[in-house]
């Protein structure tokens, strides 16, 4: 898992890439929680999404948002982190140049900013959102949501309300051609403390599902 320094708009973005273990490989981008609440590209539930793409043969990059770490820049309350968050695909591109399928994946935070990255970037396929903060951060822009994915939070969240979850994905649900899968672990808060292996397995069915496993088929 090299570390990677990745020229950003504020300065140098410091992050891990795997790259994939399969020919043409997908490829996946990790955002982190909020930088002023000890969010970085080791936060657990970060890392376990990472696995999740890694172990399916996917190049896969998570890095710090500026100011975090050892990435240059100060906190831009969400500007700056979204063009971080656009440098660093631009990196996992030039990388992967024959990619056929790109996914994005956020936490808290990081699956705001990944949203709106979702709707800038039209090569981005799929979306996994763990504990969107859909009470903390306005998530108007997704009109249309250009891409279906995964939602998924736990039922003892202690920072955004069920409610405000539950009308999140209501919303996307209507739109036409978008599919939300929407899942809730039970026991989990926020951040999945002791969850995180409950985590895994309801990311790993969802990616099974939605894009079948690029391992598998090349060993078939």
């Amino acid at each position: 898992m090299p570390e990677v320094m990745i020229n950003g708009p504020a300065g140098r973005l410091e992050g891990r890439y795997t790259h994939g273990t399969i020919p043409n490989a997908p490829m996946a981008l990790l955002l982190h929680p909020h930088p002023h609440h000890n969010g970085t590209m080791n936060n657990k539930v970060v890392f376990t999404l990472f696995q999740s793409f890694t172990k399916r043969g996917y190049s896969a990059l998570r890095f710090n948002f500026r100011g975090v770490g050892r990435s240059q820049g100060t906190y831009d309350k969400g500007e700056g982190e979204l063009a971080d968050a656009a440098a660093a695909l631009d990196w996992l591109q030039t990388h992967n140049p024959n990619a056929p399928v790109c996914w994005i994946a956020g936490v808290s935070f990081g699956a705001w900013i990944g949203m709106q990255l979702l709707m800038r970037r039209p090569e981005i396929d799929g979306f996994v959102s763990v504990s969107p903060p859909a009470n903390l951060f306005d998530f108007s822009f997704l009109a249309p949501c250009p891409s279906s994915g995964l939602i998924i939070h736990g039922d003892r969240d202690e920072l955004v309300p069920a409610a405000a979850v539950n009308k999140l994905v209501t919303k996307l649900s209507h739109q036409k051609d978008i599919r939300i899968d929407h899942r809730v672990v039970p026991g989990a808060n926020h951040f999945f403390a002791n969850r995180s292996d409950d985590l895994a397995v309801q990311v790993d069915d969802y990616l099974d599902r939605a894009m079948g496993n690029p391992v598998a088929a090349v060993a078939e």
